[in-house]
């Protein structure tokens, strides 16, 4: 797997009014990798995050783009409603709690969200 490679997962402008984008993780070969991942954008800043609770390793969306909890302050995991900060993924309620979720490395090239594969 190519651990230098960044792929271009959405555009700034598809993140506004707190919008969560969902993307399959390439691994630059031409291969497929079953892991999936979602980015949004938080007080001006990107966040991006594998699709993956580390409690069951499901993915955490109630159905597509939507992570948050009721009062949009927290992510949610849709099977455990096991809560996550969603400046550093860290888990403060639930099975997992005291566990993070995997961030990918995020960056913007002239309005291209990209990510970079875990390694």
């Amino acid at each position: 797997m190519n651990t230098n490679h960044r792929q271009t997962v959405c555009q700034r402008g598809d993140l506004a009014g707190g919008q969560f984008v969902e993307f399959s993780l390439s691994d630059g070969t031409g291969g497929r990798d079953e892991q999936t991942g979602f980015v949004f954008e938080r007080e001006g800043r990107l966040y991006a995050y594998l699709n993956r609770c580390p409690h069951l390793g499901i993915e955490l969306n109630w159905m597509p783009g939507r992570f948050m909890d009721p009062d949009n302050c927290f992510i949610q995991c849709a099977n455990h409603a096991a809560l996550f900060i969603p400046e550093n993924g860290q888990c403060i309620a639930g099975p997992c709690q005291g566990d993070t979720l995997t961030s990918l490395e995020v960056t913007e090239d002239n309005g291209a969200v990209l990510v970079r594969l875990p390694v």
